[in-house]
């Protein structure tokens, strides 16, 4: 992507506010020699940073009739107003060595055994993972197959295949997951239903509350013969 930056001159708190209401955003360019202050077009600056690309590539900057290759480091958004403050980007030629994140492009995963058969959801838990390389390899995104998915299954960044000279960085042993693969809510709450119904021999499933015994003083009762009525009435 390309986009066109000027030199800043003024510099301060006043000056940057003054930048802003015209319609500019001050930014830094530095690395591969002096740091220089540069302004951008803000709304130009604001549509480019909406796409994936303006974040995770390398960049023609044209400054001051010349073209630079530069990467996008930082920026910063008004509180509440859809506003860009500031901007960094870095330079970088092809000795340059990098470390950013790069966003992950997930494929495949309708046509999968976990999707096509049983029905299960496919959950993406990362969207991005830093990778360290050159400046000229850094990709653009890094694809991901779920064509092979199953049920139950779960995927890694271990399991991430980077392109050629790419590596993934991985902080100390942690390998958080990438993707998980679950079963619809409905069909969980039939299986756990079914597993508590099919108790062994019959038996009420567990926390279920056993039919009340007959008290024996009622079936004895319910056995003797009927007493005969007295006769309250005595005989003259």
């Amino acid at each position: 992507m390309k986009f066109v930056a000027f030199e800043r001159t003024q510099q301060g708190t006043g000056a940057s506010r003054r930048l802003r209401s015209s319609g500019k955003v001050p930014g830094i360019v530095y690395g591969a020699g002096d740091p220089r202050t540069i302004e951008v077009d803000h709304n130009a600056l604001f549509h480019a940073l909406k796409k994936e690309a303006f974040h995770s590539s390398v960049l023609e900057m044209e400054l001051a009739g010349q073209t630079q290759k530069v990467l996008l480091r930082d920026f910063q958004m008004h509180p509440w107003k859809q506003q860009v403050l500031h901007i960094d980007f870095q330079r970088v030629d092809a000795n340059t060595r990098v470390r950013i994140k790069v966003p992950l492009h997930y494929s495949g995963e309708e046509n999968s055994p976990a999707v096509k058969t049983d029905k299960c959801l496919v959950n993406h838990v990362a969207t991005d993972v830093e990778v360290e390389c050159l400046a000229t390899q850094l990709p653009e995104f890094i694809g991901v197959d779920l064509s092979a998915l199953v049920k139950g299954q779960s995927l890694h960044v271990s399991d991430i295949v980077p392109p050629a000279g790419v590596r993934i960085v991985r902080h100390g042993k942690l390998n958080p997951v990438i993707v998980a693969v679950t079963m619809p809510k409905v069909e969980e709450e039939e299986v756990a239903a079914a597993e508590a119904g099919a108790a062994p021999g019959g038996a009420p499933a567990a926390g279920a509350a056993p039919a009340p015994a007959a008290a024996p003083a009622a079936k004895a009762a319910a056995k003797a013969p009927a007493a005969p009525a007295k006769d309250d009435k005595k005989k003259k």
